[in-house]
């Protein structure tokens, strides 16, 4: 437990990022979910634990977070914001039912080719999206 504790603090300020104990906390947190939460989620999770966070503490951690390219936003759904510790390429799944989310491996997927689009576009890089009905779902009930 002590030595993730201080791999974590090492990853923080490996990328310059001052060490506090909400930072600390919503990192961590992160870290042990594969569930891309929402902020609210992350908010209510720490609570449960230390109730001494704010909304506004949350946020501002995940964009210091973000901006240090140790979590990812990802946009799976309209107007929600879910937050990945997952930060190596990779696609999504999302469950229609339930709206479970998991990764999908890079290598999963065959490669997109990017040169096909209009050139006037200036792109970046890719992810996939696959919808459908998870394991859960698809059992009768």
């Amino acid at each position: 437990m002590q030595q993730q504790a201080d791999q974590i603090i090492q990853t923080l300020k490996s990328k310059g990022l001052r060490v506090t104990p909400q930072r600390f906390a919503v990192y961590a947190n992160l870290l042990g979910r594969y569930d891309h939460p929402t902020a609210e989620e992350i908010l209510k999770d720490l609570n449960q634990a230390v109730p001494t966070s704010s909304q506004a503490t949350v946020y501002s951690s995940l964009q210091a977070l973000r901006q240090a390219n140790l979590v990812r936003e990802v946009l799976l759904e309209e107007g929600v914001r879910r937050y990945d510790a997952n930060v190596e390429p990779h696609h999504h799944f999302r469950c229609q039912s339930c709206g479970a989310i998991a990764d999908i491996p890079w290598q999963a997927l065959g490669p997109i080719d990017l040169s096909r689009l209009s050139s006037a576009w200036d792109v970046a890089g890719y992810e996939v999206t696959v919808q459908g009905r998870c394991d859960r779902c698809q059992r009768p009930a």
